[in-house]
């Protein structure tokens, strides 16, 4: 259950009915997950709202590797409304089915492709020593280019302040009455 109140639009102030507009455009109509939190806060809600677009929709590491990234980050934090809200993404920008389910099982995938396995690799490493090495830092970043490396640890940071959110606010979905992840 929700620790806050979940707003109806027609429940909105003048400004925050502009942030939820704003936000349901590009997020399946209306704010959800995290945003459903940040709408008590518009300002905040409009900011996350323009940092995350940044990242997820404007950014050039790819919509499949950034879900990958999203996934691995909301497994760790066991987000339950994140990791739900970015299976259908992950598998419609082509990430492979067995990889999601090792990411939701704990299990570390196997993957096909070098550039999932770097991704994901240097998301976890961050996940785990809230660094990365000189090492896997000078691969990551000749591999990927800075810019996207900018992105992946810009994502990596975005996701758990996303996830810290739903699971502060305890807001998460349950898939047929039993915990996704």
């Amino acid at each position: 259950m929700p620790r806050v109140k979940t707003f109806t639009f027609e429940e909105l102030d003048p400004e925050q009915k502009r942030v939820w507009q704003e936000v349901g455009a590009v997020r399946s109509g209306s704010p959800g997950g995290p945003f459903a939190v940040w709408m008590h806060t518009p300002k905040i809600a409009e900011r996350a709202h323009h940092f995350g677009n940044a990242v997820r929709l404007e950014g050039k590491l790819g919509r499949k590797l950034l879900e990958l990234v999203v996934l691995t980050v909301a497994r760790d934090w066991s987000a339950q409304y994140v990791f739900a809200a970015h299976v259908p993404p992950g598998r419609e920008y082509g990430l492979k089915e067995d990889v999601i389910e090792a990411i939701r099982t704990r299990r570390t995938p196997v993957f096909a492709d070098d550039e999932e396995k770097l991704v994901y690799d240097t998301t976890r490493e961050i996940l785990e020593s809230k660094r990365l090495s000189d090492e896997s830092y000078a691969h990551a970043e000749k591999t990927l280019g800075l810019d996207r490396m900018i992105e992946l640890v810009t994502a990596v940071g975005f996701y758990m302040t996303a996830s810290a959110m739903v699971n502060s606010f305890d807001i998460g979905p349950r898939h047929e009455g039993k915990r996704l992840i």
